[in-house]
């Protein structure tokens, strides 16, 4: 059985003290929660990670970071390598949320460039993949996700494909209050195991999880979660108030 994994993209949000809180919170609000049951993350903005991570420390909470570049030093300008997010203390990194691909312009062939950076380079990707909401109207969603899905794990051998979580937010559903039904999140990450089989194996394709993202709060987690082929959350607004995210944490082991 896959262990269900939550996270908490902070986005462009926060500051100095309230990051710091924030994951305190989250730590104390998790305590009860036995280690076997679930595991968490939070992933702050690049420049409090290493504060969030002193918050963190001796936790059951993992740090991530929203995004790496596939570059480990040099003229990047910017660029955050995964040997610096290791020595920030991160476990997992976001790469192709959605709004890295459409607010930055982040193609296909670069988000392969960052998985495999990040797995060369010890940390743990998280793999978003969805579709705009023309897309859906256009009944294009398994085509573009199959696509981002492919394109996003090129080249990646089943050692390295192990330490990759595949996250599904329909970009219709981040942020606007609108949420794909348990169904029709079910069906497309149904899609996506069978996709991981072909590409890969059976055997693998049950190992890998699969998280929902998209506007997910305390009310729907649980029945989100209910679905054979869902495990695990990856949250953002209401990732920013510390009851909600717990609440949520419990909702996904209920």
């Amino acid at each position: 059985m896959r262990k269900p994994f939550v996270a908490g993209n902070w986005k462009m949000n926060t500051d100095s003290h309230s990051s710091v809180a924030l994951a305190a919170s989250v730590v104390s609000g998790t305590e009860e929660i036995e280690g076997g049951e679930v595991d968490v993350a939070v992933c702050p903005p690049f420049v409090y990670l290493q504060a969030v991570s002193k918050a963190l420390s001796s936790s059951r909470v993992a740090l991530g970071a929203q995004d790496i570049y596939f570059e480990q030093k040099g003229a990047f300008t910017g660029e955050i390598s995964s040997a610096m997010l290791k020595d920030a203390g991160c476990t997992y990194a976001i790469c192709g949320h959605s709004e890295r691909r459409h607010v930055i312009g982040e193609g296909d062939e670069l988000i392969n460039k960052k998985v495999t950076a990040a797995i060369l380079g010890g940390i743990l990707p998280i793999l978003c993949v969805g579709e705009l909401i023309e897309e859906r109207k256009a009944d294009k969603t398994a085509e573009v996700v199959t696509r981002q899905l492919k394109k996003g794990l090129a080249n990646l051998s089943e050692a390295k494909l192990s330490a990759v979580t595949i996250a599904y937010e329909p970009v219709w559903a981040i942020g606007t209050g609108l949420t794909a039904t348990p169904q029709q999140a079910q069906e497309v990450h149904a899609l996506i195991r069978k996709l991981l089989s072909d590409m890969y194996s059976r055997a693998l394709a049950e190992e890998i999880r699969i998280q929902y993202g998209g506007s997910v709060k305390p009310d729907n987690a649980e029945e989100i979660m209910a679905q054979k082929d869902v495990d695990g959350l990856l949250v953002g607004g209401a990732s920013l108030k510390a009851d909600d995210f717990v609440a949520i944490i419990k909702g996904a082991i209920s």
